[in-house]
């Protein structure tokens, strides 16, 4: 493909979400472009365990499997939880999840980020249709009725039918269409850490809803445990540069010595919490996908999983229209899937900082509310099945 020709999409940010964009299209025959300046390493065993970890849902691993980039990263590391406990830590009251209630193998897998950016990176050099633009940047773009003229900050230019803003939270894309977006902090901050309990939870991903924050403890494939701990930002920062033995006795306190001591064994790191949904996933040509659309609160670990969710339903959309002799990037096309991608997001949103929120009342008839809620979902199989199979992507969004 020449410089500067003709493409199909031109996609910004090659992430786990853009980088899958791109991989689908490209395997349903268009010509493709992805712009990324700092690109992807591909994954290797030999490389440490990174702190950013995702919990990847069965219908984010069917995707990733259509594409052919799963077995790589399994083959790399990839920690599957075959049962999930949920405890409130004011009341006692809890719910558990086993895939084996449901004839599954497992809820899900805990995956390095950037094991799954890479094996989508690796497997995009081999598409003859992507340009691999990286180290570029993108300067800016105009849209007319012939398509979309694209400027590139190493000075070149090129044309698309369809431009992808696929480059996270502050996406550059977004805010040269003039999107804003709705919501905003939470005054918390996620420390995150890997740590070796004194019990292995074996394939348990557990979680304790704390006023501060939920705690939560994710297997890794080594037998440590990904932690994932939610705090006023304050005290996260606190216990970023604190010493080891505060962490771990807070640790220990937090997760009620479930599995003992907790011993930290990487370094921390924090960063802010937020919900932010993009006022529009669609304007003329242009569409938002994964951060870049909407950002939820990580207690449910859902990120990711609405990211390859935006990403399944383009490419089911995109396919169909190709079958149908039709034109794939129809602005009525866009708009019907940006309607539906944005009130999905919208939904877990919303929940999920509802939920947040509610676990923060320490006293009062709200926590009896919430005994007495948790305790009687965990009690009804058919709608503790129904919020299984919602997560796992068996259920379509309603």
């Amino acid at each position: 493909m020449r410089n500067g020709s003709s493409l199909d999409a031109l996609i910004v940010g090659a992430g786990m979400v853009g980088a899958a964009l791109a991989l689908g299209l490209a395997r349903a025959g268009l010509r493709v472009g992805l712009i990324e300046p700092h690109p992807p390493v591909p994954p290797s065993a030999t490389d440490p365990v990174d702190l950013r970890v995702v919990a990847i849902a069965p219908h984010a691993q069917r995707l990733l499997e259509r594409l052919r980039v799963w077995p790589e990263i399994v083959a790399v590391r990839a920690a599957p939880y075959e049962r999930m406990h949920v405890r409130d830590a004011q009341s006692g009251a809890s719910i558990d999840f086993a895939a084996v209630d449901y004839g599954w193998p497992c809820l899900g897998h805990i995956v390095e980020n950037r094991l799954i950016a890479g094996a989508l990176w690796r497997a995009l050099q081999a598409e003859v249709d992507v340009r691999l633009l990286a180290g570029e940047r993108l300067d800016g773009f105009e849209e007319d009725a012939g398509g979309l003229r694209v400027r590139l900050a190493g000075g070149s230019r090129w044309s698309s039918r369809l431009l992808v803003a696929a480059d996270g939270a502050a996406s550059q894309v977004r805010e040269q269409l003039l999107i804003g977006v709705e919501g905003g902090g939470h005054g918390q901050s996620g420390l995150v850490a890997h740590v070796e309990p004194e019990r292995s939870l074996g394939r348990l991903a557990w979680q304790r809803f704390l006023p501060s924050g939920p705690l939560a403890l994710l297997p890794l494939a080594d037998g440590r445990s990904s932690m994932v701990w939610t705090l006023p930002s304050a005290r996260a920062d606190a216990l970023r540069v604190a010493s080891e033995g505060e962490v771990e006795t807070a640790l220990l306190r937090a997760s009620d010595g479930v599995c003992g001591r907790l011993r930290l064994t990487s370094a921390r790191a924090t960063f802010p919490l937020r919900t932010q949904i993009a006022r529009r996933f669609a304007q003329g040509r242009c569409i938002l996908v994964g951060d870049a659309a909407h950002v939820v609160h990580p207690l449910a670990g859902q990120g990711v999983n609405l990211g390859f969710a935006d990403v399944a339903a383009l490419l089911a959309d995109v396919e169909a229209a190709l079958a149908a002799g039709g034109e794939p990037f129809a602005d009525s096309r866009l708009s019907r899937w940006g309607r539906a991608r944005r009130s999905e997001a919208t939904l877990a949103g919303r929940a999920f900082g509802g939920l947040n929120r509610l676990y923060a009342v320490s006293e009062g008839p709200l926590v009896a509310a919430r005994s007495f809620g948790l305790r009687a979902v965990d009690r009804l199989t058919p709608l503790k099945r129904r919020l299984a199979e919602r997560a796992a992507g068996i259920l379509a969004a309603g």
